[in-house]
């Protein structure tokens, strides 16, 4: 592993701030500790800082040399509202709210990386350090980016990395093309006529409506997109009735659509669409349909993701670097900023969970998961990425 020349050296400083980030998590749009905590260290690293950039966002823009060229790289803030079973002496002081996602860890490895640069400063160019708030859930990318974030600070290309556990430490993973897919959710109303059980002639039943439109909703999947492209319907709420004996007159369906295409998803929603006004009428009743687009698929740009796939291999050899991971079906607002700037987002291993320290939960080391932690032997690693990807992408002429 060829991390950067005394990048150890910063280990137990960066690890202190991730463990008190991780200590005092904040939700979307609240990262306001964290933010400052962030432009407080960066401002004394001599890092020109803005802050309040899409709410609680932090950009650091460090210059060397005498090139106009940039680059962009994004780390995210915000924690999950979960209670967190750990006991160790860095779990969150929260009631509810929790790093479980390793957001601590991400802002921890491009401060890094951030520190290193500092130091050393061996590039040509600029380098902002984009720190987002609201990636769960708030789309905090999408509102770096509607205020001004390319335009404030222009970049030519912009990086992303996520610790993903069950792979190992010292291994990376990434692919061109799709690697996270698009989040949409869905909400039907079915709207019949309620009536006594025993009578079910003098009603329209919305429950027997929604089991037909359940079924129907499959074969948008089955028959109407090609195979080869990927998409995923799940309904997984269905709320109807109150008690046994009467047919109610309304039922809801909710749940939710996932695809690697924005092509494909705009078959899958026009498609819902159809069924939703057109099946329901044939037992008498009406369907409308509420569809709200979260986050649109990661996809990265192959020339970038080759670019970054070199960079890892340098770190960590070929071995240890998968250029064409199997994509994932979960989602990432990262994807909002790779719909205007070419770049790459990438996994980075974090093991399997036995680094944490006693006093953790019983559950798996998973994202989302009560029992999490980030693994702090990453920051180095992680720090080391972005230092050669700058090195790389800004060279000394």
């Amino acid at each position: 592993m060829m991390l950067a020349e005394g990048i150890l050296d910063l280990q137990s400083e960066i690890q202190a701030i991730r463990r008190d980030i991780h200590a005092h998590p904040e939700l979307c749009y609240q990262e306001h500790r964290t933010a400052a905590l962030v432009a407080a260290k960066l401002a004394a690293w001599g890092i020109e800082v803005t802050t309040g950039v899409g709410g609680t966002g932090v950009v650091g823009t460090l210059r060397r040399g005498t090139s106009t060229r940039s680059v962009g790289l994004r780390a995210d803030m915000d924690a999950l509202p979960l209670q967190e079973q750990n006991t160790f002496d860095h779990a969150s002081r929260h009631e509810g709210r929790m790093h479980a996602c390793g957001h601590d860890g991400h802002t921890a490895m491009l401060l890094a990386g951030a520190r290193w640069l500092t130091l050393h400063g061996d590039f040509d160019g600029i380098v902002h350090f984009i720190f987002q708030p609201a990636e769960e859930g708030g789309a905090g990318a999408k509102r770096m980016i509607d205020d001004g974030l390319f335009e404030r600070f222009p970049c030519e290309a912009v990086f992303g990395i996520h610790n993903w556990p069950g792979i190992a430490v010292g291994t990376f993973a990434l692919t061109p093309g799709p690697i996270m897919a698009s989040s949409s959710e869905f909400e039907i109303t079915i709207q019949g006529k309620g009536t006594h059980a025993a009578m079910p002639h003098l009603g329209i039943d919305p429950v027997l409506v929604a089991t037909h439109l359940v079924q129907a909703l499959q074969s948008i999947i089955t028959r109407n997109k090609r195979p080869i492209d990927t998409a995923v319907l799940s309904v997984t709420e269905i709320h109807t009735g109150t008690t046994t004996n009467i047919v109610p007159d309304r039922a809801s369906i909710r749940g939710t659509v996932r695809t690697f295409s924005i092509e494909t998803l705009d078959l899958v929603e026009s498609r819902m669409k159809a069924l939703v006004e057109q099946l329901p009428p044939a037992f008498g009743a009406t369907g409308s349909m509420h569809f709200h687009r979260n986050y649109p698929p990661t996809i990265n740009d192959a020339t970038q993701a080759a670019f970054a796939a070199s960079v890892m291999k340098e770190l960590v050899g070929q071995a240890n670097v998968d250029a064409s991971c199997e994509p994932t079906m979960s989602s990432e607002d990262f994807a909002f900023m790779l719909q205007v700037k070419a770049g790459c987002y990438a996994f980075i291993g974090n093991g399997d969970g036995s680094h944490r320290d006693s006093g953790h939960g019983m559950g798996p080391c998973m994202l989302h998961n009560p029992s999490y932690d980030f693994n702090d032997e990453l920051i180095p690693l992680g720090g080391s990425y972005w230092v050669r990807l700058v090195q790389r992408f800004l060279p000394l002429s």
